[in-house]
């Protein structure tokens, strides 16, 4: 059993959709949209779309005095400045999601990490995407390196406390999802 499976409850088998037919209905870099058809656990039939995407990392980093390195990123489809944290696709030449978590630190801040951390991993949208993240805490990260961004990337890196970030999650300010829910999972989790 993987990471990625979950064992039937009880009479869980009745709550299985059974797939007909899957067709790619788009695909563009970064996901493709997939079309389904499928029969329902009452015999019924229906269509179902869904957005497919490589697992992908988010990282919580620490620098050695214990603030976070954080990214201002402008966002298309929201049109404005998204503060978050480093993230991106896992890549076929990772090895596994660490080395990706390392590699996109750099690419994103500039930073190495003196020590990487799996966190959690996560389903964050699975009613219409098969999105999985795994995230990583990263301690003593220093700027060591220029920043390797994409051609379609506009990030600034900074650093903020912890509390701050926090409190950014509390007011609403801090509005990325993938983020907020590294922040929130860490400050629930990390004396354990």
């Amino acid at each position: 059993m993987t990471d990625r499976d979950v064992a039937d409850g009880p009479n869980g088998e009745d709550l299985a959709w059974e797939t007909l037919a899957t067709e790619t209905a788009y695909t563009c870099d970064g996901f493709d949209i997939f079309n389904q058809s499928v029969r329902l656990p009452d015999g019924t039939t229906a269509e179902f779309d869904y957005l497919s995407e490589s697992e992908a990392v988010v990282i919580l980093p620490f620098t050695p005095d214990g603030d976070v390195v954080v990214i201002d990123e402008w966002r298309q489809p929201v049109e404005r400045v998204n503060r978050g944290l480093p993230a991106g696709s896992i890549e076929p030449e990772d090895d596994d999601p660490t080395a990706a978590a390392h590699r996109e630190l750099v690419e994103e801040t500039g930073h190495e990490a003196g020590a990487m951390e799996h966190l959690t991993s996560v389903e964050p949208a699975n009613g219409f995407a098969d999105s999985y993240f795994h995230y990583f805490v990263a301690h003593d990260c220093e700027p060591t390196a220029e920043q390797r961004l994409d051609d379609n990337e506009s990030i600034r890196v900074d650093t903020a406390s912890f509390d701050d970030l926090a409190e950014s999650v509390r007011t609403g300010d801090l509005q990325d999802g993938r983020s907020a829910f590294a922040v929130l999972h860490y400050a629930l989790f990390e004396d354990e």
